[in-house]
């Protein structure tokens, strides 16, 4: 048997966020209503979170710029949501719902 290729943290990381995501207890798609509140909730005062918001930090990107980015595909951004004590962001505690609503509330940005 041919021996298992080296995985990084980083990317261990990222698939185990994908495997939790997918086998959540929450049943259903994603709800873009439910990420839209967390965002205003949580992410609004830093990041500009959707069409119609004034003001953000110049410093952060906007939600609309994440989604346009090839460093945060779905995958990258739930486990970055999941684990964001090595950014500049607090640890929000979010739930695998919330963290599955959030990410794709920030996906659905600047379509």
């Amino acid at each position: 048997m041919p021996a298992a290729l080296p995985w990084t943290r980083t990317k261990a990381l990222q698939v185990a966020a994908v495997v939790l995501l997918l086998h959540s207890d929450q049943s259903g798609a994603a709800d873009l209503a439910r990420g839209r509140v967390i965002a205003t909730r949580w992410c609004s005062e830093c990041h500009v979170t959707g069409p119609g918001q004034q003001r953000g930090s110049d410093n952060v990107p906007t939600f609309s710029e994440i989604n346009k980015s090839e460093k945060f595909d779905a995958a990258r951004l739930s486990a970055f949501l999941s684990a964001p004590q090595h950014s500049r962001m607090p640890d929000l505690s979010l739930t695998r719902a919330e963290i599955a609503d959030l990410a794709a509330y920030i996906k659905s940005q600047g379509h």
